[in-house]
C-alpha cells in the first residue's frame, strides 16, 4: 500500500474555528426550520384521527412592465373548484382538491397524496387596475395577470441633444 501526503482542501492557517461553527449553525437551523415547515403546514388529522394533508399550493408572482402574473400550481383541482375573490387590495384564492372515491376491497398501504381545501391571500399595491383582472386555468396551473395602473407603468422619456 502507497502512502500518498494529505493536502487540506481549506488553508487550514485561515480556518477560524467559530466562523465555521456558526455557519454550520445557520444551515442547520434552516434545515430544520424547512423540516417543520414541511410537517406543520401540509399535515393535519380529520374526525376520525387519520392523516389528512393540507393543501398549500405553491405560487410564482412575476413582473412586467405593464402587469403582475401570479401561477399557482393546483394539480388534481378542478375548475369550479377555484374561487378568486378580491377585496380591499387583498386577493384570495380558495379551493378545494377532493378526494376520490376509495374502493372497499383493496387494502391502502401508503397515502401521500393531498386532499383538502386551500386559502392563500396576497396583498396587492394600490397602483392595480382591480377591473382589469384576468384568470385563466389550464393543466392544472391556475394564471391571474392583474394589471398595473397607467401612474405606474414605466414611461420613457426621450433624450434631446443640446
Amino acid at each position: 500500500m502507497a502512502l500518498i501526503r494529505w493536502k487540506p482542501t481549506v488553508d487550514v492557517s485561515s480556518w477560524t474555528p467559530m466562523a465555521d461553527l456558526s455557519t454550520d449553525l445557520f444551515s442547520m437551523r434552516d434545515e430544520m426550520n424547512r423540516m417543520f415547515d414541511r410537517f406543520f403546514k401540509r399535515s393535519t388529522f380529520d374526525d376520525d384521527n387519520t392523516a389528512m394533508h393540507a393543501l398549500v399550493p405553491d405560487v410564482d408572482i412575476t413582473e412586467k412592465d405593464d402587469s403582475y402574473i401570479l401561477k399557482a400550481d393546483l394539480p388534481g383541482v378542478a375548475k369550479d373548484d377555484v374561487k378568486i375573490t378580491l377585496r380591499e387590495n387583498i386577493l384570495t384564492i380558495k379551493g378545494e382538491k377532493k378526494r376520490e372515491r376509495e374502493e372497499k376491497h383493496r387494502d391502502s398501504y401508503r397515502s401521500e397524496r393531498m386532499y383538502g381545501t386551500f386559502e392563500r391571500t396576497f396583498t396587492l399595491p394600490s397602483i392595480v387596475r382591480d377591473e382589469k383582472i384576468q384568470a385563466n386555468f389550464k393543466d392544472g396551473v391556475l394564471t391571474v395577470e392583474i394589471p398595473k395602473s397607467e401612474e405606474v407603468k414605466p414611461k420613457e422619456i426621450p433624450v434631446k441633444s443640446a
